[in-house]
């Protein structure tokens, strides 16, 4: 199928983009990864399309000593590349190096993987557990939000109809971080089936262990976070797994062990 047609708006600017976003049915579109395919499928009906790829403000990139601020048109491939710098002890460059195909790498962004909101997404889990935050901007100005609060449900956000994602803040992880990613996908390209995500920064005092592609956004899985901070790897994956079996009861038992597995052999690439 072909998609319905629509009237094209390139914006050159964030306030341009916002602006167009004001009348009914408008939705913006970077890479196109997510969008393109809902378009040709009719699952999505824009009247207008916002073309956000010559919004120079969404390719920033500031660093202080705290954080990283990474704008939201930046590509996967260009951080699996190192195009961007890497804060997070080596873990975006390789959670971005196993999303999808280096065609889709290519041209999908953070910013539009964040905001189409797919449970099984990687950006979803990973900057989860990172503790990254959203620049949203729209008309009333610049706001920021926490992922937990960002994700209401699958391919469901906070995100209002005229605001648009320009950066992602993440903190800057100290020398002695530990992080560990494991999903399992049925095959190589494949959105995952289940993830595990674990960042331990003891110099900071910070810890958190995310549970991910669930059908919902992820899981904090605090009483792992804490056990890990102790030093307690053994009671860490105990209380991860009594919390998946509490907090995903509803699902049958294969399902269970589909993502305790995941975060278990996260904890193991952590190794801590």
């Amino acid at each position: 199928m072909k998609a319905a047609a629509f009237d094209l708006a390139p914006a050159a600017s964030l306030s341009e983009a916002v602006n167009a976003l004001a009348g009914d049915g408008a939705k913006v579109m970077a890479g196109g990864c997510s969008l393109g395919p809902m378009l040709n499928l009719r699952l999505a009906r824009p009247s207008t399309l916002v073309d956000l790829r010559r919004i120079g403000e969404l390719r920033t990139l500031q660093r202080n000593d705290t954080h990283l601020l990474i704008g939201a048109a930046w590509t996967h491939a260009e951080i699996e590349d190192g195009v961007v710098p890497d804060v997070t002890a080596g873990l975006m460059p390789r959670v971005a190096h196993g999303i999808a195909y280096r065609a889709v790498r290519n041209r999908g962004t953070v910013g539009g993987s964040l905001a189409h909101a797919d449970p099984a997404a990687d950006w979803v889990s990973t900057l989860t557990a990172l503790d990254a935050r959203l620049v949203i901007r729209g008309p009333a100005g610049t706001r920021e939000a926490a992922l937990p609060d960002f994700f209401l449900a699958a391919y469901t956000t906070s995100l209002a109809d005229d605001e648009i994602i320009t950066a992602v803040r993440i903190p800057v992880l100290s020398g002695s971080a530990r992080t560990g990613y494991h999903k399992i996908c049925r095959k190589t390209g494949e959105f995952a089936q289940a993830i595990g995500a674990v960042v331990v920064d003891a110099e900071r005092g910070f810890a958190r262990v995310v549970c991910g592609a669930i059908e919902a956004p992820p899981i904090l899985l605090v009483g792992a976070a804490k056990a890990l901070l102790a030093g307690d790897r053994v009671g860490a994956l105990s209380r991860a797994k009594e919390d998946l079996d509490a907090a995903l009861k509803d699902h049958d038992a294969a399902f269970r062990a589909l993502h305790a597995v995941a975060v278990e052999r996260a904890l193991d690439e952590a190794a801590v």
